[in-house]
């Protein structure tokens, strides 16, 4: 089900709580290659949007632009209240309520696994640091690695290191998170750590706005999905539909070769 973007976005306006999020005709390129042709899509509060595609279809770019790591040429975004594409708009500002957790982990090294999780809440949200500390030591807990807090990231799994990236983000008490394929980089066996924190993020009400592969986790958690390719939106809907029985011949075609992975393709003639 598509959602109607905000009325009278607001450049200067709140975060709270659980944030929309309304994409309009987005269009970015670099130089002469057109990554998002006119990209639309919507995101109520406390829903989970799953982004699928093939590799190069525009969906890591459609996700950096939304917290404006990226700066499209033509298009609007709304995020709640708040137009961020607004020249005006308090990007700074913006950024203190998405978080975002890349495929590699972005970790500071030189920091323990506390000290990644306070950083950006004193020198942002200038918080205490007693009470940034007690606000990360409960993420944390809540993802598994309270143990870990005096740990550094090269003791750590790629799985936990992820999984303390979750716990940073959601330190800064985001209105929105952003995943860009974040299990892509780790280890088979630790995949499903992470996945089962977001499946429990989906489950308090977090809107989430997700670039993945994992088919499963997008049809059992996902409340839409949108196939990507070539920088448009080929299909969107609900998940069991569009990953259960998509409409397009090109839908269908990603998603055999995704569900299928050994399944040989005959040379076309």
């Amino acid at each position: 089900m598509s959602h109607p973007s905000p009325s009278a976005p607001r450049p200067g306006g709140d975060l709270a709580g659980a944030a929309s999020v309304a994409v309009e005709d987005l269009h970015k390129s670099y130089g002469s290659l057109e990554v998002l042709k006119g990209i639309s899509l919507t995101v109520a509060a406390g829903q989970v949007v799953c982004l699928i595609g093939p590799s190069g279809s525009g969906k890591s770019t459609l996700l950096r632009c939304v917290n404006l790591l990226e700066t499209p040429q033509k298009g609007r975004i709304t995020i709640g209240d708040v137009e961020v594409t607004d020249p005006e708009a308090d990007v700074d500002r913006l950024r203190r309520h998405v978080g975002m957790v890349f495929q590699q982990f972005n970790l500071f090294p030189h920091l323990s696994v506390l000290e990644n999780c306070t950083v950006a809440q004193v020198k942002v949200l200038k918080r205490e640091k007693a009470e940034a500390e007690r606000i990360a030591r409960a993420n944390l807990e809540r993802v598994g690695l309270a143990e870990k807090a005096d740990g550094y990231p090269d003791q750590l799994s790629g799985g936990q290191q992820q999984r303390v990236a979750i716990a940073r983000a959601l330190s800064m008490d985001p209105s929105l998170m952003l995943f860009d394929e974040p299990t892509s980089a780790l280890d088979p066996e630790t995949v499903g750590d992470v996945l089962a924190i977001m499946r429990s993020l989906a489950a308090e009400g977090m809107t989430m706005l997700v670039v993945t592969h994992e088919m499963e986790f997008a049809r059992d958690v996902a409340d839409r999905v949108v196939f990507m390719d070539g920088g448009v939106v080929v299909e969107e809907g609900p998940a069991a539909e569009v990953i259960g029985s998509p409409r397009e011949a090109r839908t269908r075609a990603f998603l055999s070769r995704v569900l299928n992975p050994t399944q040989v393709q005959a040379p076309e003639d």
